[in-house]
């Protein structure tokens, strides 16, 4: 007896959500730009302080500054002790934008048709089955956040002046506008292999499991 076709759609669905499903990890695509004239680490002491005056005392500027800390200490520098002077003045500031509505139209395939019953002969009775097909396309918006994170290190001299050493720039575009719960994927793309190329602009994709960022 031959197999009627309307259990062929079935089992493509069923593959067609397992991919679906495969594909939930997302991933932080932040676009990296350093420039640097930084000679090699041999424990430098550093002090973070905020570009933005406003951001002084900060409890969330002193959060991501430990974070930022960690990774400094983690390349060869290390912490001022409390009042010390510092050798090196590391400016931080950070930000999102209130967000950009973006429209996209995806294909929506479905699934449609008949097939004629073979077992009576002549009269071929039309019964509805499902096959491949395309609908009109699925429009949908959403909400873009552009987050960045900004970096700059000084070195200070006994005179008091300083030298730019390092400039540093990193902007991720994503569906989540929470600092807290994006900013350790902006730091983690300041520093990978840090100080990184100068003068360029590097994509950095870090893996997330989450299905916001």
């Amino acid at each position: 007896m031959r197999q009627l076709p309307l259990l062929k759609p079935f089992w493509l669905l069923v593959v067609v959500a397992g991919l679906a499903l495969a594909g939930c990890e997302t991933s932080v695509k932040s676009d990296v730009a350093r420039f640097h004239q930084l000679p090699r680490p041999s424990g430098e002491t550093f002090v973070i302080v905020p570009k933005d005056p406003a951001k002084s005392g900060s409890l969330e500027f002193a959060k991501y500054a430990d974070e930022i800390g960690a990774r400094l200490s983690a390349v060869g520098y290390r912490p001022a002790a409390k009042g010390a002077a510092s050798d090196l003045t590391v400016r931080v500031d950070y930000s999102v934008d209130d967000g950009k509505v973006e429209v996209r139209s995806y294909p929506s395939m479905g699934y449609y048709g008949a097939f004629r019953h073979p077992y009576y002969s002549p009269w071929y009775w039309d019964y509805p089955w499902y096959g491949p097909g395309f609908y009109e396309p699925d429009i949908r918006s959403y909400t873009v956040y552009t987050r960045r994170l900004e970096m700059d290190i000084e070195r200070n001299d006994a005179a008091g002046k300083t030298e730019r050493l390092f400039e540093g720039r990193v902007e991720s575009r994503g569906g989540d506008n929470r600092l807290p719960e994006v900013m350790p994927y902006l730091i983690q793309s300041m520093f990978k292999d840090f100080p990184g190329p100068s003068g360029v602009t590097q994509r950095v994709i870090i893996k997330e499991e989450g299905d916001n960022y």
